[in-house]
C-alpha cells in the first residue's frame, strides 16, 4: 500500500499544473426564456443575464452590453452596475433573423463575456446571393478542363500510422494541371472487401493532416485531403511558416476574378478526389460521402453539387454562404467579404457569388446532415440557417444553440453516427 501511495503522490508530482486549469470561476451566462431560443418575428424576446463567480451571483459587478440583430448591434451601453448580479434584457425583431445580446463583466481587471443569440422565424430566412447566370457552365467547364489529366496517383505508406486492421497512406494525384497536386491521408481496411468511402474537407488554415483511421476500422474507405498543394505530413512549424510567408489571407487571392480565384482549385481538388476514390478497386460502387466544417462545411456542399456520384453530405456550421447579405446589414458567412465595406466593387461582388456555399446547397440532390450553433460568430446562424433552407434534397438540422466556432461531444458523435448510417455500417 505504501509504495502505491508513493506511486501516486510521484505521478501527481510529473503532472504538468496546466492540465488541471479548466475555464473561469467567473462566468456571465445569458438564457433566453424560449427553451428552443426560436421566436416569432415581432414576439419579445426576454433574456436573463447573470454574472457567477462560483455558481453563485456576483453583487455589484461592472457591465457593458450590446445588442440588436446579428454583427449589427444598435444598442450599446456602457458601465452599468448590476447590484444582484442579475438583469433582464428584451429584443425583438421585424424580420426573419438572429438577435444577439453580448454581455462584458469587469471584475478586477479582466473581463468576461457572455453571448446569445435568439432566432426569430429562422426557417423563413432567405440568402441574399445571387446567382450567375452562366454558374453552371463555369464549373462545369474547370472540371472538364482538369480531367484532361490523368489522376497519376503516388502512394507512400504510413506504417506508424496503420493498425492491425487499417493501412494508412499519404496520397498525391494531379488536381487542375500536371504540376498541381491534391494530397490527403488515405485509409483503407485491410480486410480484402468493396466498401462505402468517405472524402473529409478541412477548415480554413494550413496544417498537417492524421486521417480518419477510426471511421476506416468501423469499414469505410476514407481520405481526409489538405487544400493547399502540399504534402500534409511534415512538421506543423513548416506550415506556419508557410502562412506567415503567404498564405495568410488565401481565401481573399483574387476574388475579382472567378478564374484565378484560389479557391478554384481548391473545389476542382475537391471533386478530383472523388474521382480518385472512385478510382479505388475497394470502393463498392454504390456509397460515398462528402464531410467537413466551417470551410469543410463549404467545400462539402460544392463536390455535393459538382459531383452526382456523392450519395450524402455533412455539414457542420458550413462557412462561405451568403456574403451578400452582408450588403443589406445582415450578418453573412466567413470570411465576411463584404462586412461594413463601403462600395465594394462589382467585380469582387460578382466574383464571390461563384464561390459562395448558397448557389451550391441550392443545386444538390443528396441527402444532407447540417448542424450549427446560434452563438456563432465566425459564421453567424443568419447564414447557416439560410443555407439549410434552400437545401431542397432531404436533410436534417440538428441544432446545438449554445455553441460558436466548436461543437459538443454530443454534436460529434451524433454527427458521425449519421456519417455511418448513410455508409449502412452498423
Amino acid at each position: 500500500m505504501r509504495k502505491y501511495l508513493l506511486l501516486l503522490v510521484t505521478l501527481f508530482a510529473l503532472t504538468p499544473a496546466s492540465a488541471q486549469i479548466r475555464g473561469n470561476n467567473i462566468t456571465v451566462t445569458i438564457q433566453p426564456d424560449h427553451k428552443d431560443w426560436n421566436y416569432k418575428v415581432g414576439e419579445k424576446a426576454v433574456f436573463t443575464v447573470n454574472v457567477l463567480r462560483s455558481g453563485t451571483l456576483l453583487d455589484n459587478v461592472r457591465v457593458d452590453y450590446e445588442a440588436g440583430p446579428a454583427m449589427y448591434p444598435d444598442i450599446q451601453k456602457r458601465d452599468v452596475t448590476l447590484k444582484d448580479g442579475t438583469m433582464k434584457f428584451s429584443g425583438k425583431m421585424s424580420k426573419p433573423g438572429f438577435y444577439q445580446l453580448k454581455v462584458t463583466a469587469h471584475v478586477g481587471d479582466k473581463d468576461y463575456e457572455g453571448l446569445c443569440m435568439a432566432g426569430f422565424s429562422p426557417e423563413k430566412i432567405q440568402p441574399a446571393t445571387q446567382c450567375p447566370a452562366d454558374f453552371d457552365a463555369f464549373w462545369s467547364k474547370a472540371l472538364d478542363d482538369a480531367r484532361k489529366f490523368d489522376l497519376d496517383p503516388h502512394l507512400t505508406p504510413l506504417p506508424d500510422r496503420s493498425t492491425k486492421d487499417v493501412a494508412v497512406y499519404e496520397v498525391s494525384f494531379v488536381n487542375d494541371r500536371p504540376n498541381g497536386r491534391i494530397y490527403g491521408i488515405l485509409c483503407i481496411p485491410k480486410k480484402a472487401g468493396r466498401y462505402p468511402a468517405l472524402l473529409r474537407v478541412p477548415g480554413a488554415g494550413i496544417r498537417q493532416y492524421h486521417g480518419d483511421v477510426w471511421t476506416a476500422a468501423q469499414g469505410a474507405i476514407t481520405l481526409e485531403i489538405g487544400i493547399h498543394g502540399i504534402p500534409v505530413t511534415m512538421e506543423q512549424s513548416v506550415y506556419d511558416e508557410m502562412f506567415t510567408a503567404g498564405l495568410d489571407g488565401y481565401y481573399d487571392v483574387n476574388l475579382e476574378n472567378p478564374d484565378r480565384n484560389y479557391y478554384k482549385r481548391v473545389v476542382v481538388g475537391a471533386v478530383r478526389a472523388v474521382d480518385y476514390l472512385a478510382s479505388l478497386p475497394e470502393w463498392n460502387g454504390a456509397s460515398l460521402g462528402v464531410s467537413g466544417s466551417s470551410q469543410g462545411g463549404f467545400l462539402s456542399l460544392a463536390v455535393a453539387a459538382l459531383d452526382q456520384r456523392v450519395t450524402f453530405c455533412g455539414v457542420v456550421h458550413g462557412a462561405m454562404c451568403d456574403y451578400e447579405s452582408e450588403l443589406k446589414g445582415v450578418a453573412g458567412g466567413w470570411p465576411h467579404y463584404f462586412y461594413r465595406v463601403k462600395n465594394p466593387s462589382s467585380e469582387r461582388i460578382r466574383g464571390a457569388r461563384y464561390y459562395d456555399g448558397v448557389n451550391f446547397a441550392r443545386r444538390i440532390k443528396c441527402p444532407g446532415w447540417f448542424s450549427f450553433g446560434y452563438n456563432d460568430e465566425v459564421v453567424p446562424p443568419t447564414s447557416a440557417y439560410g443555407t439549410y433552407n434552400v437545401f431542397k434534397a432531404p436533410k436534417t438540422l440538428s441544432l446545438y444553440q449554445l455553441t460558436g466556432h466548436y461543437w459538443y461531444q454530443e454534436q460529434w458523435d451524433e454527427w458521425q453516427n449519421w456519417l455511418l448510417e448513410q455508409m449502412k455500417i452498423k
